[in-house]
Order: structure tokens, then sequence, then C-alpha cells
């Protein structure tokens, strides 16, 4: 069985289900997109050990966690955005992507099936705080524009998740 077609199997399953089969085979994780109410922007952050690599916050979920709680925690962690300055407007879907070999190399998954989380900032002079370990500096970026920028094997994903046409 291909590996995206295992994680296709994967995104049938829902909540506790999800993140304890995607284990084995596939990172289960949070995205997080952090917009601008009345714009098509949305936040995006510069790699730290990838300068000039942009990405939306996202991580793992931990064991005993709910995807939302993973959800807040990669968004104060990575951000330092919390409750005061965003509000969660929806919960998306779960999509997945296949890392490429040389980043397989380095990890023990195949990939990533993340549930995607939608926020707003509660004030459009918010300002996140990088946490100078995964992420330096941050933008406003707009959606079409961050998904024609990102890695390459992150682009389906992106493109599905920010609501942009294939």
């Amino acid at each position: 069985m291909s590996n995206l077609r295992l994680a296709r199997q994967l995104l049938r399953l829902n909540g506790d289900e999800m993140s304890k089969a995607a284990s084995e085979a596939f990172r289960a994780g949070v995205m997080i997109v952090v917009a601008r109410a009345g714009t098509d922007e949305v936040m995006a952050f510069e790699r730290s050990d990838k300068p000039g690599n942009w990405q939306l916050p996202q991580g793992g979920i931990d064991l005993g966690e709910t995807p939302v709680e993973a959800a807040w925690r990669e968004m104060a962690e990575e951000t330092g955005l919390r409750s005061t300055e965003v509000r969660l407007v929806a919960e998306g879907e779960w999509l997945a992507c296949e890392w490429p070999a040389e980043v397989r190399a380095e990890k023990q998954w195949y990939g990533q099936v993340q549930r995607w989380f939608y926020f707003e900032v509660l004030d459009a002079a918010v300002e996140p705080s990088p946490d100078g370990i995964e992420f330096v500096a941050w933008q406003w970026i707009s959606r079409d524009r961050l998904a024609a920028e990102v890695v390459p094997f992150r682009q389906s994903a992106y493109v599905r998740g920010l609501g942009l046409a294939p």
C-alpha cells in the first residue's frame, strides 16, 4: 500500500482514532491559520533553520491531548498568541502530506496528517512573537502567495487548507 493511500485511509477516521492510527505511519498534528478579518491575508512565519522559507505554525498532538488543545498550545509556543489576541473561528478537515525521501530519512514517519484550525486576530494591530526556535520572523501574506511559496511537498495541503482553487 502506498504511503498516500494509507494517509487517505487515516483521513476517514476522526478524533482520537486519527491521532492513534496516524502516529504509527504519519505524524498526527495540527495546522494553524491566523487571519486578519476582511482581508485575504494570513500570518506566515519564517523558519529559523531555513531562512527565506515561510509557513504556517504547526505541530504534533501530544499523548492525551485533543487536536484543539494542541492547536492552542502550539500557537502559544511558536507565536506567543493567546485567546486574548485571537479567536478560534473554525475547525477544518484533516489533510495529509507525504514527506520527500530526504525529509523521511531524518524522521520516523512517512509524513504528516494534520487537522487545520482557523483563527482570527481580535485586533488588527496584534503582533505575534516568533519563538526564536522554530520561527524568527513573521509577516502578513496573501493565502495564494503563501501556498505558491511553501515547500513543494506541502503545496497541495496548503491549497486545500487555505481554500484556494487547485
